[in-house]
């Protein structure tokens, strides 16, 4: 698959453009919910009255990590390259937007998304359902046939292939746990650049 003639990217943000240190475990047992079953799904089922309180005691747990995030390797290099080619960026995250921009904002890579193309949990209906996805190439009127969802864990991947994008999947240990669901695997983001900018030559080459 040749990435370089994509103009549209979409990445999650925690544990992709970001070192992930989220335990979800231990949110779940802070917010006193049952292991085994996704955070904002649990929410979804309970009674609002209940289910409001625990929203916000998540906004502050993940708002406690803000300043101890730090970019993936390669995280920088990757979106000054696709910037300065013209790429339209944007975020799909079950965080929340006002956390993302905090946490983009502390590991410097604020300056290459619009607030308004970053996508949090209260924006869209959240991965994985491609909603987010859908809304973003909306928004920039791109076809799907053009962009790339790049994710590190299934429900970026379900939401990509969902949206009819490229897939790419991030997994620094190599395990590629869901490879099936992605069209190219990296296990950083300096091998995509590298794939990028491989592709890029190629067509130089054959032009």
């Amino acid at each position: 698959m040749d990435l370089s003639r994509r103009r549209y990217w979409i990445f999650d943000m925690d544990g992709t453009l970001t070192v992930a240190i989220h335990d979800f475990d231990a949110m779940r047992d802070a917010l006193g919910l049952p292991q085994g079953k996704p955070i904002l799904e649990q929410l979804a089922e309970l009674p609002e009255s209940k289910a409001a309180g625990l929203r916000r005691r998540l906004d502050e747990i993940e708002r406690g990590l803000v300043d101890r995030t730090r970019p993936q390797n390669g995280a920088r290099e990757l979106l000054t390259a696709l910037h300065s080619n013209g790429r339209r960026l944007g975020i799909l995250t079950r965080n929340s937007h006002d956390n993302a921009l905090e946490t983009l904002a502390n590991c410097g890579l604020d300056q290459f998304f619009d607030a308004g193309c970053v996508l949090g949990r209260e924006s869209c209906k959240v991965k994985p359902s491609a909603d987010g996805i859908r809304k973003l190439l909306a928004d920039w009127d791109a076809p799907p046939q053009k962009a790339v969802m790049v994710g590190d864990y299934l429900f970026d991947l379900i939401a990509g292939r969902e949206a009819g994008t490229a897939t790419v999947y991030l997994d620094p240990s190599g395990d590629f746990q869901f490879a099936d669901r992605a069209d190219v695997c990296v296990k950083d983001l300096s091998e995509l650049l590298a794939r990028v900018t491989a592709d890029k030559q190629d067509d130089t080459d054959e032009s």
